[in-house]
Parts: structure tokens; C-alpha cells; sequence
């Protein structure tokens, strides 16, 4: 996984599925990734409280200086789904980044409906610019999704431009549900593309392929 995170070179990248145990001796996976990297900032979100012996969530790692940060469990809670934000400094313009990780049943719209708007109501009523990335767990015509879709975002990875996301070879079903959306009046994605669909000695770093784009802000 580091190596192909290296080869992207990011500025920002957002982690799901994200795992410390001290049970087990596992330190933070998120900052195990940063320190690889040379990553100064990450931070992590989870259901479980800060000092839990065991902790599953979602992260962010960025080479921006960051100026706030907020973190969220999503309802409904029954599901133990939570989101991330970092507002950065990108020369003298701040922007949100923002990480989630929704529910994972086919038959869920309607709680990824939920999640999606507790996540977007709780976001900061401003005109600050934000990219809302993650593991959505739906392609973009689920229902679950709308309110990711136009007019107010894009999908860096428009429908029809990779077959899938999920790994096959893990016994998944090809579906594209890992996205990176974008305000459609702040930003224009230039490139996007997946990466971690090749495996390097008969393994894969994971059973989700990498979504990488290259964004720029819109003047």
C-alpha cells in the first residue's frame, strides 16, 4: 500500500478501514502510512474513544498545513459509521477535506441516505470549498448517494470511466463505490484514475483499488 501511495505523491489522502490494536501490538495503520511517507499531518477518527484499546475508523494524511479539525459519528449510530474534516491551508485559501466510510449492505440506501445528510448538515455553513472523499459503498446511481450528485458535486471518477473499484480478485462483484466528490462550482478534476489494481508478488495491498485525482480550483 505505501508503495503505491508513494508513486501518487499526494497531497492529501484519505484512509477507511483504518485499524489500531494494542492488544495485538498494532499501532495506528494511519500513522504507520504517514511516518512512511513523510506525511507531517494525520489524523484519525473512530467510534471508540481516544485511549480504547482497540480503534477502526478513518483518516486523513495531508502535506498542508491544517487549521481545524472535526470529527463525527454519523447517524444512525446503530451503524458505527463515522467522518473526518480537515480544513487546510492551501496558500492563503483554506479548503475542507472531508473522509467517510458509509454502510456496506446492497439493501442500505436508506441509511446511506441518512448518513449522507447528517454528514453534509454537519458540515460548516460557509463558503469554504470542500472535496468529500471515502469507501461509499454504492455505486453513484444508489440512491443513497443523490445528495453527492449534481448540481452541488462531481464524481472525480465520472460513471463508466473505471469498471470497478472493488477488487475481483477478493471475490467481490466489479462495482465502483470508492469516490472522491467535488464541489462543482469550486473545483475542475483534471485527471482521475485508480491505482493498487496490480498486485506485486501475487498480493494486493487491499481489497478496494485507490482513487487518485489531480484537482484545481476554479477562478
Amino acid at each position: 500500500l505505501t508503495a503505491a501511495l508513494r508513486a501518487t505523491d499526494a497531497d492529501v489522502i484519505a484512509l477507511q478501514e483504518v485499524l489500531e490494536d494494542a492488544g495485538k501490538g498494532l499501532p495506528n495503520q494511519a500513522s504507520t502510512i504517514a511516518n512512511a511517507l513523510g506525511y507531517p499531518e494525520v489524523h484519525f477518527v473512530a467510534v471508540e474513544s481516544e485511549g480504547a484499546p482497540k480503534r477502526y475508523g478513518n483518516a486523513i494524511l495531508t502535506r498542508w498545513p491544517v487549521i481545524e479539525i472535526a470529527r463525527r459519528r454519523l447517524e444512525p449510530l446503530s451503524d458505527f459509521r463515522t467522518a473526518i474534516r480537515l480544513r487546510v491551508q492551501i496558500g492563503s485559501e483554506p479548503v475542507d477535506i472531508v473522509a467517510t466510510h458509509l454502510a456496506w449492505q446492497p439493501e442500505a440506501a436508506a441509511v446511506r441516505t441518512q448518513q449522507a445528510t447528517d454528514l453534509l448538515d454537519w458540515l460548516p455553513d460557509d463558503a469554504v470549498p470542500r472535496i468529500i472523499m471515502g469507501d461509499f459503498n454504492a455505486p453513484l446511481d444508489d440512491p443513497g448517494l443523490r445528495a453527492f450528485g449534481p448540481p452541488r458535486f462531481a464524481s472525480a471518477l465520472p460513471r463508466g470511466a473505471t469498471a470497478t473499484t472493488f477488487n475481483p480478485e477478493r471475490g467481490h462483484k466489479p462495482r465502483v463505490i470508492d469516490h472522491i466528490f467535488v464541489e462543482r462550482s469550486k473545483f475542475v478534476v483534471t485527471d482521475a484514475h485508480i491505482i493498487g489494481d496490480t498486485p506485486v508478488n501475487g498480493e494486493y495491498p487491499s481489497d478496494h483499488f485507490g482513487v487518485v485525482a489531480r484537482v484545481a480550483r476554479l477562478r
